[in-house]
């Protein structure tokens, strides 16, 4: 599910991939401020796995001027971040998807619900799977918590991450929402792997 083009801001058909027309993906929209690529590559390890978190903000300012790029975006109604597992968690010491979202949050002036989702399981590392696994490997890896229900139920709800590469993580979580009542979901994201 890797869309073609280099900002993935899908709000009809016609600005929509090829591949997001064969296979519609259950998020409607997604909005990048930069390619997963050099320096930029550099700046996310820092902040994932460097604890370099005074470059969240920066992130996350970034991502408000994507934003605000697009005319016809609607604001979401609610963000929420992609969970990471318990164990990544506890290794890390922090969720990099957290430390953007809530500047993000301020920024735009749109709540944030920090524990509206939920991971049902440890995964693998997406980064270390081929395309093809890596839907397997997020397949029912999400959960809402019994009174998140009401929080999404008609809403426009922003998912918060910092990096989207085949877009497997967030089409579940986009499905999980769905399935809960959310009646539309934007990924924002601060890096995008680029095409092939």
């Amino acid at each position: 599910m890797q869309c073609a083009s280099p900002l993935a801001f899908a709000t009809t058909q016609a600005t929509r991939c090829g591949d997001c027309l064969r296979d519609p993906p259950a998020f409607d929209a997604t909005i990048v401020a930069a390619d997963y690529a050099a320096p930029i590559d550099q700046l996310v390890l820092a902040l994932k796995f460097g604890n370099r978190l005074a470059l969240a903000p920066l992130f996350a300012h970034l991502m408000r001027d994507a934003i605000l790029r697009e005319p016809a975006f609607a604001m979401p109604s609610l963000l929420a971040v992609v969970p990471l597992g318990e164990q990544r968690l506890a290794e890390r010491g922090f969720n990099q998807a957290l430390e953007i979202a809530r500047p993000l949050a301020q920024a735009i002036a749109v709540a944030l619900a920090p524990q509206l989702l939920e991971r049902t399981r440890e995964t693998l590392m997406q980064a270390m799977l081929p395309p093809a696994e890596r839907h397997r490997n997020m397949h029912h890896a999400f959960v809402l918590p019994a009174h998140a229900g009401a929080l999404v139920r008609g809403r426009h709800v922003g998912i918060v991450d910092d990096v989207m590469t085949t877009g497997a993580t967030l089409n579940e979580i986009a499905a999980t929402l769905k399935r809960h009542g959310a009646a539309r979901v934007t990924n924002l994201v601060f890096a995008r792997t680029p095409p092939r």
